[in-house]
């Protein structure tokens, strides 16, 4: 028999983070009974696989399922892959094209390798919600859409608002509530968990659950995660994400782009710190007892850490110091090699290979090869930056662009364009 915690302590590790519990006193009555039983809660968090990769904004509600299974309770992933092919309407302003079955598949399969990254693979109980509702009848379809009324689906604010532009709605839209509150029927899900822009999603749940004889679940959301450009939340298609999967130093370069005033949001929704700790550390902030900086750095360390393990956290910031603060070259770099043929220059680099004529295959300016390297869009792009101290040969700033490389003799040179862009050049003479 599993040892729980007492309740409220339970409760106050539950509630770290938290958005809104429907409702509070229903939890902690069904954390009384499951401690007295010894019977662990079944814990619900359902994806659908809509994009082969998942990124900090879903692991917001990832690391509360984590919470539970933590205190000792089943932590439920259930893989949306029936639901994926519906399509959720969720925070949509029209209809989201549904997913074909292919699609669906291979975006699943690169789930789970990424979900036990947070989760503990021997303890989660992995679902597919194809497993029941692709065996739905048309009578167990119409059974369940008798029990929910159609004004109180129109009520989401998705719905109303495109009723109120005459923008269309699809039935198949309407059902997905319906279809994901099933799926707590089936699981018979004591809490659900979901993003605040899941609230209604998960309210259907509860009703659906008492029409089918079970009792309600809790609903539990969580806040959405803001994405890089401060203002939106984390999406894939923004451009503002950061992936889980994603190389310790990308990682690391996102998370160092937030302001200071975002990094207290990561702070609580993606690290494990109470908020007595935040609190603490934002009050050395204010105080100038550390530097906004050096905490933003420990925040990338902490979360890298979580995905590839401490020594890539360090690495990822000892590379980022070396860098931004000091100046010096990453210790890996982009690489380019110059032949020079009779009548044009053969750039070869990971992805190609390219001929570049119009070029002098003796003596060349600068500011005219960068283009070629993907570095920079334009030659008078190239020649600005450097007019303005951005680019370096070797550690030493070239302001004129009108330097030019050796091309008659093999060489190797070091660059950096901008404050980023850190490549290597390599002249080959055969």
């Amino acid at each position: 028999m599993p040892n729980f915690a007492p309740v409220d302590e339970q409760l106050a590790y539950i509630k770290k983070g938290s958005a809104e519990i429907i409702r509070e006193a229903e939890l902690r009555e069904k954390l009384e009974k499951s401690r007295q039983s010894g019977k662990p809660l079944r814990v619900k968090a359902g994806f659908d696989p809509t994009a082969p990769d998942l990124h900090l904004g879903h692991t917001v509600v990832l690391r509360k399922l984590k919470h539970f299974q933590d205190l000792g309770h089943t932590a439920i992933f259930l893989v949306g892959d029936f639901t994926a092919m519906v399509g959720d309407p969720t925070g949509q302003s029209e209809t989201r094209p549904p997913l074909t079955r292919e699609q669906v598949d291979a975006n699943a399969k690169t789930y789970l390798d990424q979900v036990y990254k947070i989760l503990e693979k021997e303890n989660t109980e992995v679902r597919y919600n194809s497993e029941w509702l692709g065996k739905l009848s048309g009578h167990e379809m119409i059974r369940l859409c008798a029990h929910y009324r159609l004004a109180r689906m129109l009520e989401r604010e998705d719905f109303r608002s495109r009723l109120a532009g005459n923008l269309p709605i699809s039935i198949h839209e309407l059902l997905y509530p319906l279809l994901q509150a099933y799926d707590s029927v089936a699981l018979e899900a004591d809490v659900e968990l979901g993003a605040t822009e899941q609230k209604f999603n998960l309210l259907v749940g509860r009703d659906i659950q008492r029409e089918y004889g079970q009792p309600s679940q809790v609903a539990l959301t969580m806040p959405i995660l803001v994405g890089l450009d401060g203002q939106r939340k984390m999406s894939k298609s923004l451009g503002n994400y950061i992936g889980i999967t994603e190389s310790p130093s990308t990682m690391f370069g996102k998370l160092m782009s937030l302001s200071d005033e975002m990094m207290w949001p990561y702070f609580d929704l993606v690290t494990d710190h109470t908020p007595e700790e935040i609190a603490a550390i934002a009050d050395k902030v204010k105080s100038g007892a550390a530097h906004p900086m050096d905490v933003k750095m420990s925040l990338a360390r902490e979360i890298i850490g979580g995905f590839h393990g401490a020594a890539a956290g360090e690495k990822a910031a000892a590379e980022f110091q070396r860098i931004f603060r000091d100046r010096e070259a990453p210790e890996e770099m982009k690489e380019f090699v110059i032949r020079p043929r009779s009548n044009s220059l053969l750039i070869e680099s990971e992805a190609a290979t390219q001929a570049a004529s119009g070029l002098s295959t003796q003596f060349e300016k600068w500011s005219r090869l960068l283009p070629h390297f993907g570095v920079v869009n334009s030659i008078s792009k190239a020649e600005e930056i450097m007019k303005n101290n951005g680019f370096e040969i070797d550690g030493n700033v070239v302001r004129d662009p009108t330097i030019k490389l050796d091309l008659t003799r093999s060489g190797t040179y070091a660059l950096r364009l901008g404050k980023k862009n850190f490549f290597r050049v390599r002249v080959i003479v055969e």
